[in-house]
């Protein structure tokens, strides 16, 4: 059997976090690309998938796209022919930006599953957990950032209702929130971070017929960062990374903040809804 896998998506699908050495000294992921160093849950998924059927894999994800960047730079390059599977994971770096749309995100995500289930793709997806949480944010930091993912997971659940496909849901997994799951830069899955998801997409395909003689490993080749990896990369990377992003995210948090702290409607109307409060067909 021939399977046609093609992945869109940010710096999580180019494999950042999960560097082919094992080294741990440059994870910005600046300008990478799949391949470049850089293995990941999709390409681990993608040799799994080999192991039983003919793959033809491509990954077009690119670091630090957004959710526009997919839809109108990299679907394009998938071409217009049959698709078997397609990942599509992407909307974080969205949420970090002052021209972050949720209306405008949920138009383009839904663009691309059209099209690509229109060519025949069973479509990968996530819904994002807290990240806000794995960071160790502040609290007044952390809402709003919630917030804006929690849109972005409302989008991913009316492209889940109405194209079907396998959707992961990031929270769901209580491993998400431990540190060894992420890289040092806990914006990125580390080595068993990519694992873990490239098993759970595995095991999911396998629950709905299709045959994986040989699923992802969960055993890493290679050390978690140790707590002075985490430190010199605070002071080296993270710092820098937060004052770069102040300029677009700090100031509509504070606004955010402020505004959620009001008893009033205004207030009310931007709380984020809970799984609970919404329609049956989004809470799975």
């Amino acid at each position: 059997m021939s399977l046609h896998y093609v992945a869109l998506g940010d710096s999580t699908t180019v494999g950042v976090g999960d560097p082919m050495n094992g080294s741990t000294t440059d994870l910005s992921g600046a300008g990478a690309r799949p391949g470049e160093g850089w293995r990941g849950w999709a390409s681990l998924l993608a040799d799994s998938l080999a192991s039983t059927h003919r793959v033809t894999f491509s990954n077009f994800a690119t670091s630090g796209a957004t959710v526009p960047v997919v839809a109108t730079e990299q679907l394009p390059s998938t071409g217009d022919g049959p698709v078997d599977l397609a990942s599509l994971i992407v909307g974080v770096n969205d949420t970090l930006r002052s021209t972050f749309d949720a209306g405008r995100i949920r138009e383009h995500l839904n663009l691309c599953a059209e099209q690509l289930t229109a060519r025949g793709a069973l479509v990968l997806t996530v819904r994002f957990h807290d990240h806000g949480q794995v960071f160790g944010l502040p609290r007044w930091l952390r809402r709003p950032l919630w917030h804006r993912i929690e849109q972005v997971n409302l989008a991913y659940d009316d492209l889940h209702a109405r194209y079907g496909g396998i959707r992961l849901d990031m929270a769901d997994d209580p491993e998400v929130y431990r540190r060894d799951f992420w890289s040092v830069d806990r914006l990125h899955p580390g080595e068993r971070g990519h694992r873990k998801l490239a098993r759970a997409f595995a095991d999911e395909l396998a629950v709905r017929g299709l045959r994986i003689d040989v699923p992802p490993d969960l055993d890493c080749a290679y050390r978690p960062p140790s707590k002075w990896a985490d430190a010199a990369w605070l002071v080296r990377e993270g710092v820098p990374w937060v004052g770069r992003r102040a300029n677009d995210l700090l100031p509509w948090a504070a606004r955010m903040a402020l505004t959620q702290s009001l008893p009033s409607s205004e207030g009310m109307r931007l709380r984020p809804k809970k799984r609970e409060e919404l329609p049956p067909v989004l809470r799975t």
